[in-house]
Formats: structure tokens, C-alpha cells, sequence
């Protein structure tokens, strides 16, 4: 079983952050900041954890803000710092540093490296929407990667984990941003466009496929991946322009034959089988969705391409109810529905038992 994530910050993520610190700044407490790091530590849970280890440095660190952004500049250098020894520390900055805009931003860039700041970023985009986002379109044009990535998701409008910052909701104010990193050469970078442009998908789809159409428009050694990747949740919707987007005509294609089990138990996987037949040459993008009362959840199952009408696929899936702590999926009848280019062809019911 995979450690939960808010193990990750522990005895050995605090202690490196200590020694980054310690080397930074020879009258820091390292043994004392460890002490109040780790004292009531057990049992929070994961941004707890980063929160309580950033406040224990807040308190042993003991300076102003503007004396304390050099430190943790220099602890950068002296120790390696990865996403959870750095989290507390970018968490510091975000909740210590918003009088300062300059220095805070230069830490956030100094840190970001070792532990990516998206999070850290959003109160100073909040406060100061202009000259952060200034920054940030600077960031952009940087030789280094994770500073290209943070101009990116740190303005996410639905950043995950984030705070909500209300005027990036608004259609695409970081569109410059965008625009500059949609070619880039590191996939990390360009993922986190492809997943901005999804987040502005969910509120302005018109502004998202404007401007996915022109940037497929006008190609790239990226390109296509990206767009497709962006894209992603106007296919799971069956949008028509998407689809037409991607090569696949709305509402074309049908469902030659569907089998599933009739029963599953909670805890186990149902398998299907589907064949499904092209209408004519062309990509074909299927899904499926179960759905029950009050409840319809859609999951990507293949994209195959046509080479003339009658062309025929079939596919042998399954699909998992094995319990997660983050939804509750209770025994009772359920539909497993195909869906072929954004239609549903097929439906089958089975039963989920407890």
C-alpha cells in the first residue's frame, strides 16, 4: 500500500529543511526548530502538516520578513531541498511575506526548483493582481523550467489544493502567459498549460476553444499533444467543436455489441467488452460512464482511428469500486452507458452489492 502523502512530512523533511536553514544562518536553533516541528506533528493531516512545520519556523527563525528571505534564498544552496522539506517553506513565505511583494516573490523563485511555490504564489496575485502577474509573465521567459511551470499553474483559476484567487476566473487574464509556454520545450511546462487551458474550459468554453482552434491552427512541434490534453474535459462532455477538434465527427459511430457482468461486489472490478463500428473513416473517441440515482461519472476507455466505414474495434475493460476515503459509492442498480464521439450508444444495467 502506498504511503499517504502527509507521511511525507516527517522526521527527514524537517531535518533537511534544518539544515538548509542551519548552514544559511549560523544562529538558527536547528535542534530546537526540529523539536517544535515535530512536536504535535502525528495526526494532522497533509497542508496541516506543512502549515504547523512552517509556523515552528516562523517561531525559531525570529526575524522580519525581509531578513528572513535572504535565509531561505541561501538554505537553497546548502541543502537538498525536494517538495516536502521545501513545502513549509514556500508555505512561510506565503503567509509571512504578503507586505513584501519584492522579496517574497524572489523567494518563491528561489525556492520553486526544489518545491514547486503554485500553491505560495496565489495571496500575492490576490493582493497585488498587476505587478504579480507582471512577475510571473517574466517568469515565463526564464531559462529554467520550474519557474516557466510556476508562471503557468501558479495561475491556474482552479488551481487544486489552491486558494481561489477570483480574478483569474475571469476568461483567460493569463492568456500571455499561455501563449508564451504552449510550444515550450519541457513537457512539464506544457502540461501545465494543457491543464490551465482545461481549468478555463470549465467556465468559458468559448474562450478555450478559440483559442485551442488557433493554436491548431497555426501548428507547432507540440502542439497536437497539447491541444488534446487541454481539451480533455470538453471531450468527456462530448462537445462538438472539441471533437471536430481532434479529427472526430459529433455523434458518429455505433455500438455493435456491449456485454458486462451482472453483478460486482464492493471492492472488486466488473469487466466489459464492447465492439464498436466507424460510420466512416475518422477518429473515433469513446468513453463510458456509470451512472446510478443522482450520480452520472464519466472515465476515458480508448480513441481509435478509421480507415473507412465499417472498420470495427473491440475493447475488454474493467472497471474498479474499490472503496477511496474521497467519495462513497453505495450498493444498488447501475447503468454502464457507451459513449461513442460525445453519444451514447449503448447501455447495460448491472448491480453493485454491498
Amino acid at each position: 500500500m502506498a504511503q499517504p502523502l502527509k507521511d511525507m512530512i516527517n522526521a527527514t523533511s524537517v531535518a533537511a529543511l534544518a539544515d538548509g536553514v542551519a548552514a544559511a544562518r549560523s544562529a538558527f536553533p536547528r535542534d530546537r526548530f526540529v523539536a517544535t516541528a515535530l512536536s504535535g506533528l502525528d495526526g494532522q493531516e497533509l497542508k496541516a502538516r506543512v502549515g504547523h512545520v512552517a509556523q515552528a519556523l516562523h517561531a525559531t527563525l525570529d526575524l522580519p520578513f525581509p531578513q528572513a528571505a535572504p535565509v531561505l534564498r541561501a538554505a537553497t544552496a546548502h541543502t537538498r531541498l525536494d517538495m516536502w522539506s521545501g513545502w513549509p517553506a514556500t508555505d512561510y513565505v506565503a503567509v509571512h511575506g504578503v507586505d513584501h511583494l519584492d522579496e517574497a516573490m524572489s523567494t518563491l523563485a528561489a525556492i520553486t526548483p526544489y518545491a514547486t511555490a503554485e500553491f505560495a504564489v496565489r495571496p500575492y496575485l490576490d493582493r497585488y493582481r498587476d505587478t504579480a502577474l507582471k512577475t510571473m509573465q517574466d517568469w515565463a521567459d526564464s531559462d529554467d523550467e520550474h519557474l516557466r511551470r510556476l508562471a503557468s499553474e501558479g495561475t491556474r483559476p482552479r488551481l487544486p489544493w489552491g486558494t481561489r484567487v477570483r480574478w483569474l476566473m475571469s476568461p483567460g487574464p493569463a492568456l500571455p502567459i499561455l501563449e508564451r509556454l504552449r510550444d515550450d520545450p519541457s513537457e512539464y511546462v506544457r502540461r501545465s498549460v494543457a491543464n490551465h487551458v482545461n481549468d478555463i474550459a470549465k467556465d468559458h468554453p468559448d474562450t478555450a476553444l478559440t483559442l485551442l482552434r488557433r493554436w491548431h491552427t497555426e501548428g507547432g512541434a507540440h502542439t497536437t499533444r497539447v491541444v488534446r490534453h487541454a481539451a480533455r474535459g470538453l471531450l468527456r462532455a462530448g462537445h462538438p467543436e472539441a471533437l471536430d477538434l481532434v479529427g472526430a465527427a459529433h455523434g458518429s459511430g455505433a455500438v455493435e455489441s456491449l456485454t458486462v457482468a451482472d453483478t460486482v461486489a464492493t471492492g472488486d472490478r466488473i469487466p466489459f467488452t464492447v465492439t464498436v463500428r466507424a460510420d466512416g473513416p475518422g477518429a473515433l473517441i469513446l468513453k463510458y460512464a456509470v451512472r446510478r440515482d443522482g450520480s452520472r461519472r464519466v472515465f476515458h476507455l480508448a480513441e481509435r482511428v478509421a480507415k473507412s466505414a465499417g472498420d470495427t474495434f473491440t475493447l475488454a475493460r474493467s472497471h474498479s469500486f474499490r472503496p477511496v476515503t474521497t467519495r462513497t459509492e453505495p450498493p444498488g442498480p447501475r447503468d454502464l452507458e457507451i459513449i461513442v464521439n460525445g453519444e451514447v450508444r449503448a447501455t447495460t444495467p448491472f448491480t453493485l452489492l454491498p
